[in-house]
């Protein structure tokens, strides 16, 4: 849970300032814009800049071009303040001019988003994250498959905006009360029920809160600055030199982390999906699309949201991690995957992907 910003900060580390793409909206009962929680970009991201022809030759007053300009630039300009995706298998370079030989201010991975800026010439100035700049359109999705991907690879949370909340087994107040959520609190959401009902992924079950009371967040990793790049791997090298490979932890090495983040996502799970998560974990290490550490994955922009909230810190510093937590995260660091080369999961909301127990794996 978020005890502070404090603990917020170190359990993040520099990924404090880089959380994704982020569009807040108050949950309000009968809110059509929340009927896409399972996919959820649409109902949240707002495009910006109007697509309609007037505001089209107002934006083209003011840089003093004809009135009446080619499609092609009618259609960049109106794209200001929509949503991009990377579209790369591993990175993409961001610079900061439209040209190959412009320096480089960060790096898109695989997955990240970020809000169209400008277009030119076949490159997009972009803002993801910290970074603004430039990068080629043939690495870029938009539109339609900028969508598709981000509902795809994005999530929706719920971030607790009163002093409690219960947690309830049912949509209803007659219903059992699982715990309470405090202030500030992120769950992920698992979807939007009726009569103002959010169902919410509650400690590896579904649990019903009431979107009354909750600020739900469309989050898309975004990239890192060069400076954030360099600091990160400052920081994993000092972890090693002290075998405090939790880097943002305290004497605490691989295999706790990797179990405790196991613990936090799956402790509700099968054994079998324990070892999952801790796949997915290490294939993400393996891939060179993701940093090459088992902290630096964990603790990456916007990936797991326990590492996100601070609810990994209160695991690791309480201690109290299910022993067959720690024996699913020897068997993924013994190179042991039952889920083959996959990368991602979530709760099972209905997409393609392997399914065990309450996740799909994809």
């Amino acid at each position: 849970m978020l005890k502070s910003k404090k603990v917020f900060a170190a359990a993040t580390g520099v990924m404090v300032f880089c959380l994704g793409m982020q569009t807040h909206m108050v949950a309000q009962a009968g809110s059509d814009g929340l009927d896409q929680l399972r996919g959820g970009v649409a109902s949240v991201l707002n495009p910006g800049v109007s697509n309609s022809r007037e505001a089209v030759n107002a934006t083209a007053m003011k840089l003093n071009i004809e009135l009446d300009p080619p499609k092609e630039v009618i259609q960049e300009e109106s794209q200001a303040g929509r949503l991009v995706m990377a579209n790369v298998e591993n990175a993409l370079n961001v610079r900061a001019e439209a040209n190959e030989t412009a320096d480089k201010v960060g790096m898109l991975y695989k997955d990240c988003g970020g809000t169209i800026l400008e277009r030119k010439d076949g490159w997009t100035k972009l803002q993801s994250g910290n970074i603004i700049g430039w990068a080629s359109d043939v690495f870029l999705l938009f539109d339609d498959e900028a969508r598709e991907l981000a509902n795809n690879v994005g999530k929706m949370v719920a971030t607790i905006n009163t002093e409690a909340l219960r947690v309830r087994s049912a949509p209803n107040t007659e219903s059992d009360i699982y715990g309470m959520l405090p202030k500030g609190e992120i769950v992920e959401v698992v979807e939007r029920k009726e009569d103002g009902w959010i169902c919410v992924d509650y400690e590896g079950s579904d649990g019903y809160v009431s979107e009354e009371f909750v600020v739900l967040d469309f989050m898309i990793d975004s990239g890192e600055t060069m400076d954030e790049i360099r600091e990160r791997e400052e920081k994993e090298e000092e972890a090693k030199r002290h075998k405090n490979y939790g880097q943002y932890t305290t004497d605490v090495d691989t295999r706790t982390l990797l179990a405790a983040l196991i613990h936090c996502e799956a402790c509700g799970e099968s054994y079998e999906g324990q070892v999952a998560v801790g796949a997915v974990v290490m294939n993400r290490v393996r891939s060179s699309a993701y940093p090459n550490t088992i902290s630096g994955v964990i603790y990456a922009s916007g990936q797991f949201t326990p590492a996100m909230t601070g609810r990994l810190q209160q695991v690791l510093d309480s201690g109290s991690i299910y022993e067959s937590c720690f024996k699913a995260a020897d068997e993924a660091l013994s190179g042991v995957s039952n889920v083959g080369d996959l990368t991602h999961f979530r709760r099972n909301n209905g997409r393609e992907g392997l399914v065990i127990g309450n996740h799909v794996f994809y």
